[in-house]
């Protein structure tokens, strides 16, 4: 869809400064909301202007690049912050080959944001509205949530690890990631402000975010570029935590040594630095990774950064970028291929970017995990995700127990 209209006139974005709006999560309406949240600073989006329906991630970087330039920007804003003044948040298919979900961007009527003490309210149309702001009702808990299996049972997913481990020592690939999804069900019609409120308490060192019916908090940011920077978070080598801080230091330490989860995070740090190269300068890859600490889990993390090309924005480093071997495997190709084949589900756009992008082509990518999708079709239902990367040291047991920690923001947000 291209905008403006041969006979309309042109969009218009207007930002202005605004008190503190408080948590950006109760702003959100029940219809047509966006969020995109971490520590409590971030944006909120309602309302829809324009909505894109991408093929792939360069075609939706074409399409928002033109209309970008065509768009009207008016801001009140001294040293206008990123992310203020046009954005459209998206949510992109990990696999458009093997998906029958849409890839999208979309445009909001209105954004209330905050960033480093510093607060706007931006409306986009053709001719914007006035700055007023009602806070909506609030949104109810879901109800009596159950659980059903999505594709395959527990079992049948840990035989399916067991075939990817045999075909690793067979030399056909080095890595995959497998993922496993769980229907969840409530009583009544699930509100995603729920989840958005909930997972951003809970979980504040994740992005949360809402784009289309996808709600969750990731800790896996697939690329930032903001002030002719980007940064990309590796994560790859997962543990659960065990609740007893003695005890998780020593998880902590096993994690940094075990081989198999170094191997692992070697093999996704390798994929980023090597996508990034084409469109980057002055890369620093650490040398050894750090541990990330969640609420649930611990995290192998490694923070690449580099100075981005003029021309590189986040949709261009994104599309360079997906899939990482930290969501799909190495090679990529094989290990995509082994994903369609041995998952037996339709990924849709969990483990694929997530995020938004600002007129000056800023952005940030997030990896679409510990997530669920809402269904389109019954208010009650959210499809969750969980993956794990299998190498040659893998076993299909502990594999599936680390798949359920992943599981556990999603179900703890909808009230288990």
């Amino acid at each position: 869809m291209t905008w403006p209209p041969d006979s309309a006139p042109p969009l218009r974005a207007h930002t202005v400064e605004i008190a503190d709006p408080g948590p950006l999560a109760r702003w959100m309406p029940r219809q047509d909301a966006y969020a995109w949240i971490k520590q409590g600073d971030g944006m909120v989006g309602f309302g829809e202007v324009v909505r894109h329906k991408a093929l792939t991630i360069s075609e939706a970087e074409e399409w928002w690049s033109d209309l970008a330039g065509s768009v009207i920007i008016e801001s009140e804003l001294d040293d206008p912050p990123a992310g203020s003044g046009l954005i459209a948040f998206g949510t992109f298919v990990f696999d458009p080959n093997n998906s029958a979900d849409q890839s999208t961007l979309i445009v909001p009527e209105t954004i209330i944001g905050r960033r480093n003490g510093r607060s706007w309210l931006t409306r986009i149309g053709v001719e914007p509205g006035g700055v007023g702001m009602s806070l909506p009702d609030p949104p109810c808990p879901p109800r009596n949530v159950s659980y059903a299996d999505g594709s395959l049972t527990g079992p049948e997913w840990e035989a399916a690890v067991a075939q990817a481990v045999a075909r690793i020592n067979a030399g056909e690939f080095d890595k995959v990631v497998l993922a496993r999804d769980l229907l969840a069900f409530s009583d009544g019609p699930i509100d995603p402000r729920w989840l958005v409120q909930r997972l951003a308490e809970e979980y504040s060192r994740c992005w949360t975010y809402l784009v289309d019916g996808l709600v969750g908090a990731t800790p896996e940011m697939l690329v930032r570029r903001e002030a002719g920077l980007a940064t990309s978070r590796v994560l790859a080598g997962t543990i659960r935590r065990s609740g007893d801080n003695n005890r998780d230091l020593a998880l902590a330490a096993a994690l940094s040594q075990s081989s198999k989860d170094l191997e692992e995070h070697e093999y996704a740090v390798s994929s980023v630095a090597r996508a990034l190269s084409p469109f980057c300068s002055g890369m620093n890859v650490p040398d050894a990774p750090y541990v990330l600490a969640l609420p649930n889990v611990l995290h192998l993390a490694t923070d690449v950064t580099a100075v981005a090309d003029r021309v590189a924005n986040s949709l261009v480093l994104a599309a360079a970028l997906h899939p990482s071997a930290a969501v799909c495997g190495t090679p990529t190709d094989v290990a995509r291929a082994t994903i369609a084949e041995l998952e037996h589900l339709d990924r849709g756009r969990y483990a694929g970017p997530v995020g938004w992008v600002d007129a000056h082509g800023d952005g940030e990518w997030a990896i679409a995990l510990r997530c669920g999708q809402l269904s389109a079709t019954d208010p009650n239902q959210i499809r969750l995700f969980a993956g794990c990367g299998i190498v040659a040291g893998s076993d299909p047991e502990a594999e599936l127990a680390e798949s359920n920690a992943k599981l556990v923001p999603m179900r703890d947000a909808l009230g288990e």
